[in-house]
């Protein structure tokens, strides 16, 4: 099985690396120094990439990457420079016999796309910890779907963000749940991590489901929270979504 190794880059971006032998498979490398940094330390040779969406602290170091590497294949929404294999909803992507799934994730961007294969899922800006992405260029009926499919995956399913977020997304959570016990641990635990310097990520798709707020628009707790910042109650799952994550980009 292939190792999965974070390489930090920019102020709180992660590039997941996968490993197998001396080939590497790069996720989201918005800045290429980092990267080539770790690859030739390893002394690895870098096969692929996958890109999530257009943001440039996902994309921005492709040309270079592709100076040092030109044999790479670049997986990624077709519009992206540097893209040289365009991928869509339900194709495969096989790297050293490890087949990935690519699925459609609108709603941060419009051409938001993960990979899934092996219990991982590398799904950028989509899914953080406790979180979820802004929403850019979609709309929140569309990341909610987003979520939705995301929360139909398996709950051992291991979730690879793109940003260390998990700390300032617990504090909206206990905002939200104030009395939810596996919020109050989760945050225990996760600022340990920060303070050994490690980070709270990869995280379960079972642990989200029961500390992200963005993914419990159906319980009350969530909808009585929602309901009072709203002025209004509010028992719809998109109407809750929808004042949750405009409190969230106000939150401090």
């Amino acid at each position: 099985m292939f190792t999965i190794t974070p390489v930090r880059a920019f102020a709180d971006n992660y590039i997941w690396v996968l490993q197998q032998g001396t080939g590497a498979l790069a996720v989201d490398p918005g800045e290429a120094a980092p990267l080539i940094a770790f690859l030739e330390h390893g002394g690895l040779a870098l096969q692929g990439i996958l890109i999530t969406h257009h943001h440039a602290d996902h994309c921005g170091g492709l040309a270079e990457l592709l100076q040092r590497w030109p044999q790479a294949r670049v997986y990624g929404p077709a519009a992206i420079s540097g893209v040289n294999q365009p991928v869509a909803e339900g194709e495969r992507i096989d790297w050293q016999g490890y087949q990935f799934e690519v699925l459609a994730l609108p709603g941060h961007t419009l051409d938001h796309l993960a990979y899934y294969g092996h219990g991982q899922l590398f799904c950028g800006d989509t899914l953080f910890g406790a979180g979820c992405g802004r929403l850019f260029e979609g709309s929140p009926a569309q990341m909610l779907a987003s979520l939705d499919k995301l929360a139909a995956l398996p709950d051992t399913t291991r979730f690879y963000p793109a940003h260390e977020y998990t700390l300032s997304n617990l504090k909206f959570a206990l905002a939200v749940e104030p009395d939810n016990d596996e919020i109050q641990l989760r945050q225990l635990l996760d600022q340990k991590q920060i303070a050994m310097g490690l980070p709270t990520l990869p995280t379960e798709l079972g642990l989200e489901k029961t500390t992200n707020p963005f993914m419990r628009c159906s319980k009350p707790a969530v909808q009585q929270q929602a309901s009072r910042q709203a002025g209004q109650a509010l028992q719809d799952r998109l109407q809750v979504f929808t004042v949750l994550r405009e409190w969230k980009n106000n939150f401090r």
